[in-house]
Parts: C-alpha cells; structure tokens; sequence
C-alpha cells in the first residue's frame, strides 16, 4: 500500500466517523459529479473474525470482519465494521458503525446508526433472528472515486451476510 493508500484510506475512515458524514453520504459528491452512473453490486460475506463481547455495553466498541465473495463465489476482498454500542437494553443495543470495504478494485467507506435487534447478550448460536441495516456510502477509492449511494447489510445468520451495494455517484 503506498502512501497516498494508507493516507486516502485514513482520510475516508475518519469522514466515516464524523456524525455529518452520515449527511454527506447520503446526498454529498453526486451533485457535481456528471454524469452520473447508477450500478448494483450484490457480494455475499462470511465472518472470519469479530471481537464482539458476551454482553454488549454502552460505549464498548467491537468489530466484525467478513470475507466477500462474489456471485461466481471469487473472493474479491474484505468487509471491516467497527461498531460502538451507544445505548444498550434488554431487547437490543443502538449502534453507531462505519464500514470499509478492501475491494479487488478499490475501497469504499460508509457509516450508519442502527437498532441491533439481539439482546444485551449477543448473538446466540442457534435461533438467531434474521436482521439488516442500511449504511450511507461517505467515500471511495479506485474504481469507486467519488462513489455515492447506500450499502444494505442483510444478516441471513450469525456467520453470514449478504451486501446489496447501490451506488449513485460517479464510478468507474
């Protein structure tokens, strides 16, 4: 990774971060971009590592890590959320979550707040509900400079996801 790698990477990690990027995500960098591109990318993850606690707690962070793949099932990169509880209750926790995506041809960055619909004691191994989250796209790299649009996170089990991303903005 060269310089400007780890330096744009750091830069859309900490616009992700900022409570406004949720805003800019949303319905920043397409305005003066033209002319716009609208695609769908649909991978599917499976979870090769997370540190989320037995009991989640306010103001705790974890994060979660997902090998993507794919519809031919090629690997094609990694999925990173790192996820700050905000508030925790008996029947789930508010979290506020950015996500970085280390795609074969670039990255892309987003953030959301969300209701995590598990109990304060997380993810049991059998019987987990089905859930799913929107995040807001803050950023892009390579083939997704200036990328806009929304990434849907959909949690079929605990181990697995399935990403729906629908970008609006410019891409490559």
């Amino acid at each position: 990774m060269t310089d400007m790698d780890r330096r744009s990477l750091l830069q859309l990690t900490s616009a992700a971060t900022m409570a406004g990027g949720l805003l800019v995500g949303a319905t920043g960098g397409a305005a003066h971009a033209a002319p716009e591109a609208a695609r769908q990318i649909v991978l599917k993850g499976r979870r090769t590592g997370a540190n989320i606690p037995d009991v989640l707690t306010t103001g705790t962070p974890y994060f979660v890590r997902y090998d993507l793949s794919d519809a031919q099932g090629r690997s094609v990169g990694t999925e990173n959320a790192h996820c700050l509880p905000v508030a925790v209750g008996l029947d789930g926790s508010f979290v506020v979550a950015t996500l970085v995506l280390s795609l074969d041809d670039g990255m892309i960055t987003a953030a959301t707040a969300f209701q995590r619909p598990l109990p304060a004691v997380t993810e049991p191994p059998v019987d987990a509900r089905q859930w799913s989250h929107v995040f807001a796209i803050t950023g892009g790299t390579g083939a997704y400079d200036g990328a806009s649009g929304s990434i849907t996170i959909e949690h079929p089990t605990r181990d697995e996801d399935v990403l729906t991303i629908d970008l609006t903005g410019p891409s490559s």
